[in-house]
């Protein structure tokens, strides 16, 4: 590598390192808040918590690296451009050739890394985070209870409210347990309750004196059940429900379901759209002197990012939905970045470059 490419290439892995650890650490904030405020931690505990944001943060990474990249092309190449280094290396010689060749020494392997992030650990992370979820709405872990508090989840329609505790004896009194299901809602009251935790058992708690209600859709059909004792089994079948996020991408390459299709070539056009949007942020520097235009450059650069992120999930719905077919499938929107860019390649930013 030539010390003009090395320069350059510095020059936009340092905002990229930047960018990518300030956009990681704001999602996982943000992450954690919400998890947080949905009181994930009295339900799963802090560590569960903390392993379910990392979860999340590492699926986010396919889309904050091209972002980060995107960015930092910018900022690397519009720091240089304003400070009349590009105009420089210009009266050099260097063509803008050259510089293109710059970012994609930086461009390739980020791509690379993001492919891999998008077709070997988002699976992975996401099957992890579904087992992780089913088990917070599966378990009844009443150790985490409090009194006098309802406790809820909404993906398995679940609420469970404890009017009375003793710690010391594990034991509560006043038990409100509601649960949604496909075919009825069912609604548990009992005056006591204590959890019985039994090594590689499924977890259960034990019920006195208390009503079962199951109300159908039609009224005619609801059921009342008293009971002296019942023990309450939890369900944790659910965990291993198949999902296509988590499936391997083998699996996925085998499939002739249009959703499956959808989510396989959303993987692997992550190296592509990493790529191709790093050429584009490139495009955006103009280089001729005295027209320095920062501001409506990044603006300009924001709305066609904006842009591409709409139509880039526009276009994996329509395949899911069978709107367009396996192909052209999404690939016609980066056959329309490919030519866009082709286009800017020809026109009057390239000229500058060249010059």
């Amino acid at each position: 590598m030539k010390i003009i490419e090395r320069y350059i290439s510095r020059e936009l892995l340092i905002p990229f390192m930047v960018v990518v650890v300030l956009l990681t650490g704001l999602f996982a904030s943000f992450s954690s808040a919400r998890l947080l405020a949905g009181a994930v931690t009295e339900t799963l505990g802090l560590s569960a918590m903390l392993k379910l944001v990392l979860l999340k943060t590492l699926i986010a990474l396919e889309v904050l690296v091209p972002i980060a990249l995107y960015v930092a092309v910018i900022i690397g190449l519009g720091r240089l451009n304003k400070d009349q280094e590009i105009n420089v290396l210009r009266s050099s010689g260097v063509s803008g050739k050259r510089i293109i060749y710059a970012v994609l020494i930086v461009a390739i392997p980020v791509g690379i890394i993001s492919g891999i992030l998008s077709i070997y650990l988002r699976p992975w992370a996401y099957a992890e985070s579904y087992i992780l979820n089913a088990q917070a709405e599966a378990e009844l872990n009443t150790n985490r209870f409090q009194a006098g508090r309802f406790y809820g989840s909404v993906n398995s329609g679940r609420v469970i409210y404890v009017r009375n505790k003793d710690d010391a004896n594990n034991q509560m009194a006043n038990i409100f347990h509601y649960i949604k299901k496909n075919d009825h809602n069912e609604i548990i009251v009992a005056k006591e309750a204590q959890q019985q935790l039994t090594p590689n058992q499924r977890p259960r708690i034990q019920l006195s004196d208390g009503y079962i209600y199951r109300l159908t859709h039609a009224a005619t059909k609801d059921d009342v059940i008293k009971f002296e004792k019942m023990t309450y089994f939890t369900d944790i079948n659910d965990v291993s429900n198949y999902r296509r996020k988590a499936t391997t991408t083998r699996i996925l390459w085998e499939s002739d379901q249009p959703r499956e299709i959808a989510e396989l070539q959303w993987r692997l056009s992550r190296p592509i759209a990493t790529i191709l949007l790093a050429l584009i942020a490139a495009s955006f520097i103009r280089t001729a002197p005295r027209q320095d235009k920062s501001d409506r450059t990044y603006f300009i650069a924001a709305m066609v990012f904006a842009i591409y992120y709409n139509l880039s999930g526009l276009a994996q719905t329509w395949v899911e939905q069978g709107v367009v077919s396996s192909m052209p499938g999404i690939w016609w929107l980066y056959l329309l970045m490919a030519g866009g860019l082709g286009l800017l390649s020809f026109g009057p930013v390239q000229k500058r470059l060249s010059r």
